[in-house]
Formats: C-alpha cells, sequence, structure tokens
C-alpha cells in the first residue's frame, strides 16, 4: 500500500469515527455539552495535512452530519466548508502556535461553525435553544489538546505528509 492511499485511509477512518461520535447517543442533560466532534477532526486534517483535505472534504463531511442529523440538508455542509477553508487558509500560522494557542483558534473556529448552524436554524424559523450551541465551542477548546495528540500519533504511524 502506497503512502497516498495509507494517508487517505488514515485521514478517512478518523473522520468516520467522528462522524460515529457525533451519532453516539447522550443523555438530555449532556447533550449540549457535546463537542463538535467532526468539525474537530477536520480542523486538525486541514491544518496538518492540507493537501489532502480542504472544503470539498468539509462540504461532503457536512452532507454527511445533515443526514445523520436530519437537518437541512446543506446547513451542516455549508458550516463546515467555511471552516475547512479558514482553518485551511491560516494552518501555517495556527501550526506554530502552542497548544493551547491552538485551542483558542479551535474555539473560534467552532464557535463560527455554530454562529452558522444557529443562523440557518433562525432563518428556518425553528426554535433555537441558545445556550446549547454555546457550550460546543468550549468543550470542544478543552478536548483539543487530545484530539491533536492522538490524530498526530495517527498521521505520524501512516505517514500522511
Amino acid at each position: 500500500m502506497s503512502t497516498t492511499s495509507t494517508g487517505y485511509t488514515a485521514i478517512a477512518l478518523s473522520l468516520v469515527v467522528a462522524l460515529m461520535l457525533t451519532a453516539l447517543p447522550m443523555p438530555d442533560w449532556a447533550a449540549m455539552w457535546r463537542p463538535a466532534w467532526v468539525a474537530l477532526v477536520l480542523i486538525y486534517w486541514c491544518m496538518a495535512a492540507p493537501a489532502y483535505t480542504g472544503v470539498l472534504m468539509g462540504w461532503m463531511l457536512g452532507l454527511f452530519l445533515d443526514v445523520l442529523a436530519g437537518t437541512l440538508l446543506g446547513q451542516h455542509a455549508l458550516a463546515l466548508a467555511v471552516v475547512a477553508f479558514v482553518a485551511h487558509r491560516f494552518h501555517r500560522q495556527v501550526r506554530v502556535l502552542p497548544i493551547w494557542q491552538q485551542g483558542v483558534s479551535v474555539f473560534g473556529l467552532v464557535f463560527f461553525y455554530q454562529l452558522l448552524i444557529l443562523w440557518i436554524t433562525g432563518i428556518q424559523g425553528m426554535p433555537v435553544l441558545a445556550s446549547a450551541y454555546w457550550s460546543s465551542p468550549l468543550v470542544s477548546m478543552l478536548l483539543w489538546p487530545w484530539v491533536y495528540i492522538v490524530l498526530r500519533d495517527v498521521r505520524r504511524r501512516y505517514r500522511v505528509a
């Protein structure tokens, strides 16, 4: 197996795991604290392997997430495509930061992701529980060091460029 196909396989499997973690049922009291798993993994791969991931990957993941969540088709796709674009655009600046400063950047990206989702939900005229949208960026920021370390080890083990 070549390095390129191994790299794509490692990225695809990590994104499938992120989708599975997103689909994992949680009790009602904990659902608002669910991290944005797909956005976290997408941000990591856009920063660590920009040649393998990008806006198209974000769009496709968003469509899968729309179908998985039963939301308006294209809602998560648009938000993840924008997040992938910003992460891809600034990957050189963010990669050199210490991990806690990367976490602050991830907070901003996930916050913007949640803001886009909230905006699209509001345009649809659906009721919105705004507090559920603001806890996810905080939890995602706190989980970023562990996500970063695990995915960095995957990247090194499977030699993803």
